[in-house]
């Protein structure tokens, strides 16, 4: 039996309108130290967001998510260049914002690839 490794997870969410705390799942960010792994996926399902908020920009979202991703691949800016778990921390850190993260939950697996 494959030894399990320790890892991190949030979920991504699109919040339109914060102070009413309702928010669309959108994606999830994983994080193992153990694998040196970080990745992140998401899918914009447009239509959804039209019926949830119809005045929301969809294109600028879509732009905060890729930028996101870049950050996590390392390919974004001065945030994309730190360690892999300081890129997560800052990645999942509390904002107010269109784009959030869920709090970060802990999970066991045999590989983080196959995780996520």
């Amino acid at each position: 039996m494959k030894e399990k490794n320790l890892f991190e997870y949030a979920v991504i969410r699109i919040v339109t309108q914060v102070y009413r705390e309702e928010f669309l799942n959108t994606g999830v960010i994983l994080y193992c130290a153990k694998e040196k792994f970080l990745q992140m996926r998401f899918m914009l399902d447009k239509n959804r967001i039209a019926a949830f908020a119809p005045k929301q920009d969809i294109e600028s979202i879509q732009e905060l998510l890729i930028g996101m991703k870049e950050i996590v691949d390392g390919k974004q800016g001065t945030i994309g260049k730190l360690p892999i778990a300081e890129r997560f921390r800052w990645l999942t850190a509390t904002r107010s914002s269109i784009v959030q993260s869920s709090k970060v939950h802990p999970g066991l697996c045999e590989n983080a690839a196959e995780m996520l």
